[in-house]
C-alpha cells in the first residue's frame, strides 16, 4: 500500500477515521468520510501524507524536496521554494522582537506559496503520464497552476471567478492555461470545475480536494526550521482562507517531530479577515455553521466554505493554537506598514498575517521567535495599495 522513494515510505490517512490508501491519480478522498458530507460544509474525508524513515537515513544535506512523495526526476525546472527568511531590523527595533522573521512567499516564480502545491502535483502528474491539470482559483492557486503547468509541458484547465484581480487574470492567460471564467464565487467555481472532471480526463489540483496540495505547502515549514537553523519558532502566523496552507504548514512541523528534528509544532496564529473568518467562527463555536457570504478585499482568503476547513480545525485544536480576525482596514494599515517598514510588498491576503501580528503581539514574549508567513506577492494585487496611497 506505500510508495517507496529512497529510505522514505508515503501513503494516504484519512485525517477524521485514520483509514489508510494507496497514493494514486484517482485517491482524492476517504471513501468512508465522504459519505458523511452535507452540503455547504468543510469537506469530509481529507486525507493527509504519512512518511516513514529512519532519520539517519537522511543526508546530512537534505531538502524539503527529500520529504515528498515523487521522485526528484518528475518536478518541473522551475525554481520553487528555497525563498527567503527575512530579518526586518526596523520592524524589529520598532516593535520590540528582536526575533521576528518574514517568511517571503511571494518570491516564487509566480509570486506565491500556492507555486509549493502546484509544483508537486505537476510532478504526480507528470510522473503518471497525466498531461490536463484542473483546477478552481480565487486567482493565485489558479496562475500558480498555470505557470508551473507551463514548465512542466501540462495544460491547465482554470475556473477563476470574473471578479479575480486582473494581475492574476493576466498571468493565467500569459501562462497558456484555459481560462473559463465564472460569474459567480470560488466555490461555484470549485464545483464546475469538478463537474468537468466527472466528463473529461485530467488531475484535479483543487485546493485540500487534492491532499497533494496540503503535502507540497508543508515545505514552507521544512525551510524555515533549517533556515532557523535546526530551530522550530516559537509562533507562526498564517493568513487563512479555505485552511489548506495553515494544514500545510501544521504538516510540516508534524513530520520535523515524527523525525525526531524537532521536540514541538510551535503555537500557529490563524489570521482570518472579519469578512472571510469561518475557520475562526468554529474555533469559537465549537464546529461550522451554515456559510456566511465572504465580503473581505483580501480576495485570495475569500471564500464562503473552507475547503479544508474540518482538517484546519483539527490541527488548531490539537496543537493548541489560535484564531483571530483582522478588519479590512487592520489589513491594509499592515499592508503599507509592512511595505514601508521593512521594503516588503504584499498582497492584502498575505498582509493578513502581519496584521495579525500587530494585533496579538502584547500577548507573546518579546524575546520569543516569531515568524510571519507572506504568502502573496503585492504586485498580485494594487488596487487595493493604490487606494490606501490615496492614489485612487
Amino acid at each position: 500500500m506505500s510508495t517507496t522513494i529512497g529510505p522514505v515510505t508515503y501513503h494516504y490517512r484519512c485525517h477524521e477515521c485514520g483509514r489508510e490508501y494507496e497514493i494514486t491519480p484517482d485517491r482524492m478522498r476517504c471513501d468512508t468520510c465522504v459519505k458523511k458530507q452535507e452540503k455547504e460544509r468543510p469537506l469530509r474525508g481529507l486525507l493527509e501524507v504519512v512518511l516513514a524513515l529512519e532519520p539517519e537515513a537522511l543526508p546530512p544535506d537534505w531538502e524539503p524536496i527529500d520529504l515528498l512523495p515523487v521522485e526528484r526526476e518528475w518536478f518541473p525546472s522551475i525554481p520553487v521554494g528555497n525563498t527567503p527568511l527575512w530579518e526586518p531590523a526596523r520592524l524589529r527595533e520598532e516593535y520590540g522582537f528582536p526575533l521576528l522573521y518574514l517568511k517571503d512567499d511571494g518570491l516564487n516564480p509566480t509570486g506565491s506559496l500556492k507555486d509549493r502545491a502546484s509544483w508537486l502535483v505537476s510532478a504526480f502528474a507528470r510522473k503518471h503520464g497525466i498531461r490536463r491539470i484542473v483546477v478552481a482559483s480565487t486567482g493565485n492557486a489558479g496562475s500558480s497552476m498555470a505557470g508551473v503547468g507551463a514548465a512542466a509541458g501540462l495544460e491547465v484547465r482554470l475556473y477563476l471567478p470574473a471578479s479575480a484581480p486582473p494581475a492574476k487574470i493576466a498571468q493565467s492567460l500569459q501562462y497558456g492555461a484555459d481560462l473559463q471564467k465564472v460569474e459567480g464565487t470560488y466555490d461555484e467555481a470549485f464545483a464546475l470545475s469538478l463537474e468537468y472532471l466527472e466528463h473529461h480526463e485530467g488531475l484535479s489540483r483543487n485546493t485540500g480536494f487534492n491532499p497533494l496540495t496540503i503535502e507540497g505547502k508543508k515545505t514552507v515549514s521544512l525551510e524555515i526550521f533549517r533556515q532557523l537553523g535546526g530551530v522550530v519558532p516559537d509562533y507562526v502566523f498564517v493568513s487563512t482562507g479555505d485552511g489548506v496552507i495553515i494544514s500545510g504548514v501544521y504538516r510540516g512541523f508534524e513530520d520535523l517531530v515524527t523525525l525526531g528534528f524537532a521536540r514541538k509544532v510551535p503555537q500557529i496564529i490563524c489570521v482570518q479577515a472579519e469578512g472571510s473568518a469561518a475557520i475562526a467562527r468554529a474555533m469559537e463555536l465549537g464546529a461550522f455553521g451554515p456559510p456566511v457570504r465572504s465580503t473581505t478585499l483580501a480576495d485570495s482568503i475569500s471564500v464562503d466554505v473552507p475547503a479544508g476547513g474540518a482538517f484546519a480545525l483539527g490541527r488548531l485544536k490539537r496543537h493548541g493554537g489560535i484564531a483571530l480576525t483582522v478588519s479590512d482596514d487592520e489589513i491594509l494599515r499592515a499592508q503599507r506598514t509592512l511595505a514601508a517598514g521593512s521594503g516588503c510588498f504584499a498582497e492584502p491576503a498575505s498582509a493578513t498575517a502581519f496584521a495579525g501580528f500587530l494585533r496579538h503581539r502584547q500577548e507573546i514574549p518579546p524575546e520569543s521567535r516569531v515568524v510571519v508567513l507572506l504568502t502573496g506577492n503585492g504586485l498580485k494585487d494594487i488596487a487595493a495599495a493604490m487606494r490606501v496611497s490615496g492614489e485612487q
